[in-house]
């Protein structure tokens, strides 16, 4: 199965967050093979470059035929059936294959997920929910990536006592327990890991790495 991509992987349940995940796959340089039971549902990927099949993977020789085991990762993307999502998921563990990725929409389906034969399980419409819930909160975050349960990568502007001066002048990282990976310049252009040279300007966003509390610090002083 493996042919010039980074990975191998199959992509069982072409809702629209397989479907979106399928493009962003190949645009990687991915190999991809995408399957589900509904035709129509295939219907927008019939113009990449992925391997489609028609099918119902709750039948055993179905799944079986696609030899799970021979790809690097399964990600199993059905999300309206949960009973599918969990035979889907426990099945093609049993028939070998290396990374099962399943999706979940509550927590007590993802206890059974990992519980039958899920390696990881991903929340699409949860995560997507917290993102927004952090950026459209105050008018100050831009975006927003989640690390870990405390620290986060946030877009913000700039202090004004910041303004003018360069990174190394203001000190930021042992002032204010941020590290900025990059500037957003207002031409859209960013500079990823600037030189600690650099001089803020007004009109730009910073991209930091910090603390929750550490970052809700500094918002309060925009």
């Amino acid at each position: 199965m493996k042919k010039t991509g980074k990975k191998s992987i199959l992509i069982i349940g072409m809702g629209r967050f397989g479907q979106h995940l399928a493009i962003n796959l190949m645009e990687k340089g991915n190999d991809v093979m995408i399957i589900d039971c509904e035709e129509k549902e295939l219907e927008p990927l019939l113009h990449t470059q992925a391997s489609i099949k028609i099918g119902d993977c709750t039948n055993p020789d179905v799944l079986q035929s696609l030899d799970v085991a021979s790809f690097d990762m399964v990600v199993v993307c059905i999300g309206t059936n949960f009973q599918s999502s969990l035979e889907i998921t426990s099945m093609a563990k049993e028939m070998g294959a290396k990374y099962v990725v399943s999706k979940a929409t509550r927590e007590i389906q993802a206890k059974f997920l990992l519980r039958n034969g899920a390696d990881e399980v991903v929340y699409p419409e949860k995560d997507l929910a917290e993102k927004c819930a952090v950026r459209y909160s105050t008018d100050n975050i831009f975006n927003y990536e989640e690390l870990t349960q405390d620290y986060g990568i946030y877009e913000i502007p700039p202090l004004g006592e910041w303004v003018g001066k360069s990174i190394r002048e203001n000190n930021i990282a042992a002032k204010f327990k941020i590290s900025i990976l990059g500037i957003r310049k207002e031409n859209g252009a960013t500079d990823i890991m600037p030189n600690p040279d650099y001089v803020i300007q007004k009109e730009e966003h910073l991209m930091v790495l910090a603390q929750d509390k550490t970052l809700n610090d500094i918002l309060k002083k925009l």
